[in-house]
């Protein structure tokens, strides 16, 4: 079993709140703490391969490689768990090569509709803007943020990003976060050094451990359900998926779910505003219906669907959903069966816990992003990381999480929760150390899907055209492996199991 070779470029811990030293993981020993936090049975931890050359894999001083490894081979060796306790059987063998799970960890840029790529946003407003007292980043992926950063800062709609510069230069950092953030309902997050994040009272509420599993109740069955059948190929065959999420992180949980086999019914808001471009990407494997929920039709609709459900996915701000009778409480009455995920921002505890965010203004507040520019030392205030590495991290860090729910679930009884958030990723991303000065930006990168080796592209026909992406990147012995269902328009299908 080759579980790679320590790095001759030593992670340095970066100086601050940071309770637990990882800085001598590789992507096997990323494996080995979560899995046995979890609970889950050692005895299949010999089963994981890891391959790949040691130290930097995408240019960056945090240690993305071993993260984007270990996270995605985590994920596949708890559907591999499920597999074997399914079918009373050895755990299979698990194999994530570092190339390709790096490369999958930027999968939304890679991505092809009739050989035409992602189309940048147009008159894009957002990113990062010099303040009167430091920076501030603006997200601006949907267009009711970017409209509301125009009209709180009194500029008219369609003003452009030199127009919106010029305003957000004459405000204060923090009170422009308080504004847009804590009082409204933007997102722009103030540019934080690791210093000053750590002097938030957040940053003492998230936990060590990136993922959480807790008991809700003891009334559900043990055992699998009679849907769930035995001696399938998949490893989650006929498991039964509920997701209400938007952006990367939620929809990548469920994407990995379904790429295990799971059906996945994607139920998203006509509502609300959608992403076309990122949702071809994380809509591979996943049926899709718009329901809504403020009508008693669409809500009687969701919750039939939610009654025979084995999973209920939501990436909405902690609390938001409770507001239409879908708390966890009100859930487990509907199904007492029920492993309940939730993908937030900050994390259920802490003053911060309500807050929108996206990895980007995670990144930002949170130090990452100084932090990076400090050891690239190209003169910049901030560098983003080359990929939004808290959104697939967490992804599949909560698949993981499901499936220690499920497989407590099976064992013991009962209704389980999930929890993992952006920031508790990052917290986990910073206590893996970073490499010494610049010496972890001069690796290759990847940008284009030019870039990316042939063996890990598919092309399959999709609702849009005929489509060109990334594989998964993990590969269990003797199992099936991938998307079966490709993107289509949202609201394609019906709200019913198959």
């Amino acid at each position: 079993m080759d579980h790679g070779t320590k790095s001759g470029c030593i992670g340095v811990l970066a100086e601050g709140l940071v309770s637990v030293d990882r800085t001598s993981h590789e992507a096997y020993d990323v494996v080995e703490e979560l899995w046995k936090g979890l609970d889950l049975p050692s005895k299949a931890l010999s089963r994981v391969q890891l391959e790949g050359a040691s130290g930097p894999a995408l240019p960056s001083s945090f240690r993305l490689g071993v993260l984007a490894q270990g996270s995605i081979a985590l994920s596949a060796l708890a559907a591999a768990q499920i597999h074997a306790l399914r079918n009373d059987a050895q755990v299979p063998q698990v194999e994530t090569p570092l190339q390709h799970a790096v490369i999958e960890f930027k999968s939304e840029r890679f991505y092809t509709i009739d050989g035409e790529p992602r189309q940048p946003k147009p008159n894009a407003i957002g990113g990062l803007h010099r303040t009167a007292d430091g920076y501030i980043r603006v997200h601006d992926s949907f267009p009711n943020h970017s409209n509301g950063m125009l009209k709180l800062v009194g500029l008219p709609l369609g003003s452009t990003r030199n127009q919106l510069a010029d305003k957000i230069a004459q405000w204060r950092s923090l009170e422009l976060e308080d504004a847009a953030t804590i009082k409204g309902k933007l997102a722009a997050y103030a540019l934080r050094s690791y210093s000053e994040w750590d002097a938030l009272p957040q940053s003492t509420a998230i936990a060590d451990f990136p993922i959480s599993v807790q008991p809700i109740s003891s009334e559900g069955k043990q055992g699998f359900p009679d849907h769930i059948p035995r001696g399938a190929f998949a490893c989650l065959k006929g498991l039964r998926v509920v997701e209400m999420s938007r952006v990367i992180a939620a929809p990548l949980c469920g994407k990995t779910l379904a790429a295990h086999g799971a059906d996945v019914i994607w139920v998203t808001s006509p509502n609300l505003p959608d992403l076309p471009d990122i949702d071809r990407e994380f809509g591979r494997g996943k049926r899709t219906v718009q329901l809504d929920i403020q009508k008693a039709t669409d809500k009687a609709k969701l919750l039939k669907i939610i009654k025979d459900c084995d999973v209920f996915i939501q990436g909405y701000r902690p609390g938001s959903l409770a507001r239409y009778g879908l708390s966890p409480e009100e859930l487990v009455k509907v199904n007492p069966n029920i492993v309940i995920a939730n993908m937030s921002a900050f994390g259920p505890d802490g003053p911060w816990a309500g807050q929108r965010g996206f990895d980007s203004l995670v990144q930002t507040c949170s130090g990452m992003n100084v932090s990076e520019a400090q050891h690239a030392d190209q003169g910049e205030p901030a560098r983003p990381m080359p990929c939004q590495a808290l959104d697939h991290a967490s992804g599949y860090l909560l698949a993981t999480g499901i499936m220690a729910a499920l497989y407590r679930r099976i064992v013991r009884g009962g209704a389980w929760r999930a929890d993992v958030s952006l920031a508790g990723t990052m917290k986990y991303l910073r206590s893996l150390g970073q490499y010494r000065g610049s010496s972890g930006f001069q690796c290759k990168d990847y940008k284009k899907q030019a870039d990316v080796p042939a063996e890990y592209l598919e092309t399959r026909e999709t609702g849009f055209g005929r489509m060109t992406a990334v594989k998964h990147s993990a590969n269990i012995s003797g199992c099936e492996v991938g998307w079966k269902i490709m993107p289509k328009p949202l609201g394609s299908d019906s709200a019913e199991w198959l």
